[in-house]
């Protein structure tokens, strides 16, 4: 995995994606596949992410995120 992700930031790097764009990507898929783990339960899926389901919520609305993780 840690090769992969060397690859993966490498990519970026020369493509010139700025960190916080990274950043931002990387926490959106995140929690759009912790959502989906978690069957749209957002609290399970906040605990899992080790944040407040609060938080989680305004993620989800930032975004745009259904329920269940997928893009709306």
């Amino acid at each position: 995995m840690k090769e992969q992700l060397e690859s993966l930031v490498g990519m970026m790097i020369d493509r010139g994606i700025l960190l916080e764009e990274a950043v931002t990507e990387f926490e959106k898929k995140f929690i759009k596949r912790v959502l989906e783990h978690s069957k749209g339960n957002q609290c399970r899926a906040a605990k899992v992410l080790g944040i407040h389901r609060n938080t989680l919520s305004r993620k989800i609305d930032a975004y745009h995120l259904d329920r269940n993780g997928r893009r709306g």
